[in-house]
This record gives structure tokens, sequence and C-alpha cells, in this order.
């Protein structure tokens, strides 16, 4: 293999370099990027292989991800009407790419995007990037290998480029990245280094593989909504109904009677994963994903910051709260138009000066799922469902602190429910520019006396979950039907905002 010098001093073993080449056909593009990134990643772990089984390397060993570039002179671009896929300024504009297999339809769109607006070429070659060489493996690097790695050993780093957590931040998500002059400016919110970070944390986390993730994401609290969600997915894939497959932890596959499915293919995980996800897939990562996210803000921060490297046109969340007005009963729903963030967790991504608005389409389309699941409309469904701000707080115990000081600061805040997750879970949809909504029920009453004991909340919890859920997934159904620039509105971008949605 040739030697090939970098921008480094240090000369690198590495595969032939590809020439940066211009195109005007964003199926032709995407190919190219997918034969830069097979090439190289193959290269790695040829290289990692051999060193493993005790083959001497003559050098370290490099290769980098496929980059995309646009270069424009002047403002004039196509009013498409959509709030991305174009660059704000004339300017040379890239990023680095990572996984083209998996991301195949977003780079189509978001490059034909780019080629109809501005009129350029763009260009499509090797970037600066190196690729760590634990994410040229899908999953974890020893059970991909069939070797252990060995305990200790320095000298791999030395060897092979591993992840550098100072390239994989989110300042471009959080508009604080400053380019140096004459660099490039940012093309897409994650670098490549980034997205695989988050494409190995998914698995990690959930027990699947990004594969399996759809466009349309429920996160909810509690194991009961999951284990609703689960018994529907399963009788669609018996009965023969919408959808293609169903995919739980371990990749466990129900695939469709009408395919010729006949019950799970795989076996799931000895352990459960700390963040089970179920996929119904549909063509096109079209289908719903659901994630049980457990309790807390950190869990919310932590899942939505890896789910958001997959660009989900929306994501929900759905459990429960507690009803903070003594006119709410147990049961009744409310739908979040705002939120106090007490949880902390964003702050200095986020700042709290920051508003986090109710989205107008989600709002409507939550609303009116609610009407036609529970047969409510007008004073009615006034009765049922209440809209108003949740308060998010890091603290379970919240209630036995100073009773005071407490009820103060949420009168303070208009609350009407308070949770542990739907601020965070909002405020990173906001921060990541994924359409965002919060539909909670009322599990408990604890300023008003009525908090919540094992006996009753499991009655409570098996009376309304179904229709809970069903809310839902009908609220998802209605936001598929909008045409995606609706759902991906300016509301979400800022000022000078990258081109890739």
């Amino acid at each position: 293999m040739a030697l090939r010098q970098s921008r480094h001093p240090q000369t690198y073993l590495s595969p032939p370099a590809i020439p940066t080449e211009s195109f005007s056909d964003a199926s032709a593009a995407v190919a190219r990027l997918e034969e830069i990134y097979a090439r190289n990643t193959a290269f790695l772990r040829d290289r990692f292989e051999a060193y493993l089984k005790g083959e001497k390397l003559a050098g370290r060993v490099r290769a980098v991800y496929p980059l995309v570039r646009v270069t424009t002179g002047t403002h004039a671009r196509a009013d498409t009407g959509l709030s991305y896929g174009f660059v704000a300024e004339p300017g040379v504009y890239e990023t680095s790419v990572t996984r083209p297999d998996l991301f195949r339809s977003y780079f189509l769109e978001q490059i034909d995007l780019l080629l109809s607006n501005h009129g350029a070429p763009v260009e499509i070659g090797e970037s600066a990037e190196p690729i760590p060489v634990h994410f040229a493996y899908r999953r974890d690097i020893s059970s991909e290998t069939g070797f252990a790695m060995p305990e200790g050993d320095l000298l791999l780093r030395d060897l092979f480029d591993t992840p550098d957590l100072s390239t994989m931040d989110d300042s471009i998500v959080n508009g604080t990245v400053l380019p140096a002059p004459g660099d490039p400016m940012p093309l897409a919110l994650f670098r490549a280094a980034r997205v695989d970070y988050s494409l190995h944390r998914l698995y990690h986390y959930t027990g699947t593989d990004p594969e399996h993730f759809q466009k349309f994401v429920i996160f909810t609290n509690y194991q009961f909504y999951i284990d609703a969600f689960a018994q529907i997915c399963r009788d669609l894939m018996t009965s023969g109904g919408k959808g293609d497959a169903f995919v739980g932890p371990g990749n466990v596959i129900w695939r469709n009677a009408r395919s010729g499915g006949t019950g799970a293919e795989g076996k799931g995980p000895e352990r459960g994963p700390q963040m089970p996800a179920y996929h119904l897939v549909e063509p096109d990562r079209g289908g719903i994903t659901m994630v049980n996210i457990g309790t807390g803000p950190s869990n919310a921060r932590n899942i939505t910051d890896h789910v958001a490297v997959m660009r989900p046109y929306a994501w929900l969340m759905l459990g429960h709260c507690a009803g903070l007005r003594n006119t709410q009963k147990l049961g009744d729903y409310v739908l979040a138009h705002g939120y106090a963030r007490e949880d902390h967790v964003l702050d200095e991504e986020l700042p709290l000066r920051v508003p986090v608005p109710a989205l107008a389409e989600v709002q409507v389309a939550l609303e009116q799922a609610v009407s036609e699941v529970t047969g409510s409309s007008g004073a009615d469904l006034k009765r049922v469902m209440r809209t108003g701000t949740v308060a998010s707080v890091d603290n379970r115990n919240w209630e036995i602190g100073d009773h005071a000081t407490i009820v103060r600061m949420l009168s303070q805040s208009r609350a009407v429910a308070l949770d542990m997750e739907s601020a965070t879970i909002a405020a990173n949809g906001f921060r990541f520019r994924v359409p965002y909504g919060t539909l909670l029920c009322v599990s408990d009453k604890p300023l008003h006396g009525e908090i919540k004991l094992a006996g009753m909340a499991g009655e409570f919890y098996r009376r309304r979950v179904g229709q809970h859920l069903e809310i839902g997934l009908k609220a998802l159904e209605k936001l598929k039907a909008l045409e995606q620039e609706r759902l991906h509105s300016r509301k979400l971008r800022n000022f000078s905002e990258v081109a890739f949605q």
C-alpha cells in the first residue's frame, strides 16, 4: 500500500488519495461518497486486524472521512419554500460525512437541494478528518473482529486514530462554532465523527442498530407504554397490517405476514438495554420508533443527543405527570404549550433566556388526536385535556422539599403539570432543529393530597395507557401527512443556518 503524505508533517500509511471531483448529479455524488467511505473503512479494518494478528506495521495508519463541499459566489438562490437546502451567503461550505449507506436518501435530498438552489456543482472528495479505527466497525470493535482488545495497549494510539472528543462537540448545533479565517464554513449540523459516536451510542443504550430507527419518534418514561406499543406492532405483523417489520432489542425482527413473516427472528439480549427501543419499520424509515428513556432529565438529554443524528422528522413525549391544579382529575391530559425548565441539563448549551416555543403543527395534531380518540370536542375536550405550561425538574422527590418555595415557583410559572423529562426533550428538539411536542397524562396530584401509591398506580396505568398511546400514534400519522416544509419550519433555524436539514 502506498504511503501518502497528509497535511501534517508525519507520513501515514494510507490508501491512495482520491482526488476531489465536481458533481452536478446528486445520485453520482452520493455514489462517490459511498465509494470513498467503503474503501477507507475497509482499509482501516484490514490494517487493524493485521495488527491484532501480530503483523508489524510500517508506520502510523490513517484513513479519512469523505467530504461534501459547495462554493457559491452569489446571494441568489431558488425559492423552494423550504427552510433548508441552501447556504446563507457566498462562500465555501463543507462537511465530513459518514455512513452514506445508512443516510443515502438523506444525502440525496440535501445534495439535490444544493444543486437546485445554487446552480453550482458540489465537490466530493476526502476530508482532513481521520476516521477513528473504532468507527470503522459498526458495533463493538472486539466483537466485530473476534479479538480481545489488548489491555492497556498504548501502542494502539501510536498506530491508529482513536476517538477524539475535541472533534465531536456540538459547537455547530449550539451556534458557537468560529471557523478560522480562510477555513470553510459548516454545511451540516454534525461532523462525521460526531455522527459515528452517536450511532455507536444508540446501539449501546437501546439495544437496536441505527438502521432500524424511524423518522417519527415517541419517548416515554414507562414500560407500560412500550408493552402496549409492542403488542400493537406484533398484531400488525400477524394480521398483515401496515409496516414492513417490527424490531425490538437485540435486533429481533418480526416480519409482516404479507411478506412471509412467521414470527420472531433472532434472540433478545441476555440483559435488557438501559433505554430499550422498538421500531415499526416502514419504507424510507417512514415508520415509528418508541424508546423507554426511564426517569430523569439526564436520560432524556442523553438519548435525544444521539437520536438527533438520525435527523428525525418529529419526536413526541408521552408520559405521566403530576397535575398541579385542583380542577384536574387523574387521567386528564396535559398538552404542553410552554416549559418551565428546572431540569438544568441544557442550561449551558441552551440558556434559560431562550424560549422553547410550542410548534403549531404539532400542537394541532395532538389536540385533534385527543379529540378523535376520546370523542370529545369544544367544552367537553377542555374537561379531559388542559393546555398549559409543564414544569420539568431534576429532583424526583420535589414534593418533600420546602413546600412554600415549591408552590411559589410553580404558581409564578403558571404550570399545570410537572414531570422530569418533557422540557429536556422539547429543549433538545429546539436545539437540534427537530419538531417536538408533549402530551402527558395526570397520574397523581401531590399538592392536593393525591399521591401515587402502588395499587392505585397499577389500576390507573391499565385504564389510561392504551388510550394515551393511541392518541400519540394518531398524532404522528397526522404529522406524516403534512408536507415536510410545514414541519421543518424557520422557527427552528437561526440567522445563518447550515444548509443540511
